[in-house]
């Protein structure tokens, strides 16, 4: 007589493991000593009196015996955290237990341009986190190791939905503010302390301590960093990002940047979204000889702009992003009934393309954040704070078109709590709401994905021709079935971490 099939139980990971592997690889060794009597245990005290070790000894072997159990954990989660680290895909499964492909997590998920701000993400879920810490976290990760796309003189934009309550909530740093004559007034740290204080649940110290050990320590220079440095030269970026003789830092060389550590750990103790960017002001204000701008920064959360489709309703970020301008596109695209066109239809062509990143966290539950921030070109207006070891954008006119902004998601239903969640966001091309708005036209078209299509979503590609829908990268998370689900265009652009 055959069994019935049980159905698979998980168990919450708490919020101070360190990863569900180990836990799961201890669980079964405490099973197995479950099974077998432990040499070591006293069964009765006439037995200890009579001939067996005395108590002392015995403790001091049982110490020895635990001290060399806990060396061997220690040294296999120093081998599992070296290869996740380093590694594009998922950390890898137990023994014989549970597992999905590439991509599919139970708990939550990030991915990013920088394999070391994607660990840090998930650290950050790990330790009992949410979307929005580990995002903020990695977003203040990437200001660090990738200085030519993203940093603390960044705009940023962002989307996140919360599962909890339904909604969709859009940040927006306003629009573009002259420092100086062809400088950007910085907005990173106000926009996403704001952020933070509304939705995160970690304390705001605890996300900066690794961007600020990255400062501080050093970090390993990326394949995209190190190519960056060769396209645009190191001129205004020494002595951070080049030798002595003046050539630029390559892939695996180490660069430090102590005065961004320093920015950062003042940072840490602001109470407020104004008072953490204040400093940061106050600093560039010297470098330049400047007074302190009067009126800094005014990040704002407002509702995200919405438009109803046959299959969920859509959420993107206001103007001055280019939100809108996705939204006409598909609402024009699916009243005219027009076949979507085959291959991707065709962009314009820039001299040269906005330098910006981007990065997404999903849970399981279906809550998502996408976060894209912009310098406006490679390295922005290439001039380096001294005093702050922050580079400046060169987005100053306050009618500027975010076109490089326009994070999207697609919530399957209002009413449904379990409904499916996807979420898109783009960096890298300045026609980045035409590639938007063809990737959300096939997925529409193609109808709600089965749960063995999500189970291959990490090894697929969000869209079938994505060589020639733009010139930049995207990113598609997804919550399905109670699994978090990443994927990225190119497939092999962006590592992702999750649990």
């Amino acid at each position: 007589m055959e069994l019935a099939a049980k159905p698979v139980v998980y168990q919450k990971l708490l919020p101070w493991e360190p990863s569900l592997e180990l836990e799961e690889e201890e669980e079964e060794e405490e099973t197995s000593e479950m099974l077998v009597p432990n040499p070591w245990r006293h069964q009765d005290s006439s037995r200890n009196k009579a001939g067996g070790l005395p108590g002392t000894w015995a403790r001091v072997v049982a110490a020895l015996l635990l001290l060399a159990v806990g060396c061997s954990l220690a040294v296999r989660q120093l081998q599992n955290q070296g290869s996740s680290t380093g590694s594009l895909g998922s950390v890898a499964p137990p023994p014989g237990g549970h597992s999905h492909s590439s991509g599919v997590y139970h708990h939550g998920a990030i991915i990013s341009p920088a394999a070391t701000c994607s660990h840090l993400g998930r650290e950050l879920l790990v330790a009992g986190g949410n979307v929005v810490d580990a995002g903020v976290g990695a977003a203040l990760c990437l200001a660090v190791v990738h200085p030519h796309a993203t940093g603390l003189g960044a705009m940023f934009w962002g989307l996140f939905h919360n599962s909890s309550s339904g909604n969709s909530t859009a940040l927006t740093s306003g629009p573009a503010q002259t420092l100086a004559p062809g400088l950007g007034l910085p907005t990173a740290l106000p926009t996403l302390h704001l952020l933070h204080a509304r939705f995160g649940r970690l304390p705001w110290p605890r996300l900066l301590v690794g961007p600020t050990t990255l400062a501080q320590e050093g970090f390993l220079v990326d394949t995209p960093l190190a190519r960056a440095l060769v396209a645009r030269g190191t001129e205004g970026l020494c002595p951070l990002f080049c030798h002595a003789d003046g050539t630029p830092l390559g892939a695996g060389a180490r660069a430090t940047n102590p005065q961004l550590a320093a920015v950062l750990r003042r940072a840490a103790f602001a109470p407020t979204s104004d008072l953490a960017g204040d400093a940061l002001l106050s600093l560039l204000a010297g470098d330049l000889g400047l007074e302190v701008p009067s009126a800094g920064p005014r990040p704002a959360l407002e509702p995200a702009q919405q438009l109803p489709v046959p299959q969920g309703i859509l959420f993107t970020t206001p103007s001055p992003s280019a939100g809108p301008e996705l939204l006409a596109l598909l609402e024009a695209a699916l009243h005219s009934g027009v076949p979507i066109p085959d291959p991707c239809p065709p962009f314009l062509q820039t001299a040269v393309s906005p330098g910006s990143s981007a990065l997404a966290a999903v849970d399981s539950s279906g809550s998502v954040l996408l976060l894209t921030s912009s310098l406006n070109c490679s390295f922005g207006s290439a001039h380096l704070s001294p005093s702050t070891g922050v580079l400046l954008s060169n987005l100053v006119a306050k009618s500027t078109a975010s076109a490089w902004a326009c994070p999207l998601i697609l919530r399957g239903s209002l009413d449904d709590t379990e409904a499916d969640v996807l979420g898109l966001v783009a960096s890298g091309t300045p026609d980045v709401a035409r590639a938007m708005t063809h990737t959300i036209l096939r997925h529409l078209a193609a109808g709600p994905p089965t749960q063995a299509q999500h189970q291959h979503q990490g090894q697929q590609e969000p869209t079938q021709h994505p060589s020639t829908c733009g010139q930049g990268t995207l990113l598609q998370v997804a919550a399905h079935a109670e699994h978090a689900h990443v994927s990225s265009v190119p497939h092999d652009c962006c590592p992702f971490q999750g649990f």
